[in-house]
């Protein structure tokens, strides 16, 4: 068989397949649930104004990133119940180091962060910088149920906020002392949108 007339064959099993293939029409999404609502309502916002947050709005924000809830455990999951993640917090020109368990954040002695973090301009203007850290197998996927919380709280509470890789992840791993096993997986910048 040449192959011209293979190529042919081929072809046209190929479609015959395509065209049998089945299709389901799902129904319309029931998008009216608090959950959905702010699923809907979350969006990745990159200009912010000079509107502080306050302690409580903080508080809010960093339980739902990685702290403890009513049933004791985490408010993520976390692979192996590792709970290993760890959530730097840039607030008030200081660093610091959320303490979910005790709900308390402790000052962490480091250089300032913000050149690691600021390939973008607009991360200058945001009052609250998180930088989420885990072990090097697990850190992206734990890091993203953390961050995504959060999205999902500011966008429910009017507040803007943007997931971000463009990050010096070497110099940030040096300045906040962190172990051989540790990566720096992603930073999020939170605040109040601008006008």
């Amino acid at each position: 068989m040449n192959s011209k007339l293979l190529c042919s064959v081929l072809s046209a099993v190929m479609l015959t397949t395509t065209a049998q293939a089945e299709t389901i029409d799902l129904p319309k999404p029931q998008t009216d649930s608090p959950l959905m609502k702010a699923i809907d309502a979350r969006r990745s916002g990159r200009a912010y104004s000079d509107k502080k947050i306050s302690e409580q709005e903080l508080s809010n924000v960093l339980w739902a990133a990685f702290g403890v809830n009513s049933h004791g455990t985490r408010t993520i999951p976390t692979a192996r119940n590792l709970q290993d993640v760890k959530v730097f917090v840039i607030y008030e020109g200081k660093t610091w180091l959320y303490d979910g368990k005790n709900n308390q954040l402790n000052e962490y002695e480091t250089p300032d962060l913000l050149p690691d973090l600021a390939s973008q301009e607009f991360v200058y203007d945001a009052p609250v910088h998180l930088i989420y850290v885990g072990s090097k197998r697990y850190a992206d996927a734990h890091a993203g149920s953390a961050y995504q919380n959060v999205a999902l709280y500011a966008a429910v509470n009017g507040m803007s906020s943007v997931v971000r890789g463009l990050i010096d992840r070497d110099s940030l791993h040096q300045k906040l002392h962190l172990s051989e096993d540790e990566v720096v997986a992603f930073h999020q910048t939170l605040g109040y949108p601008a006008e």
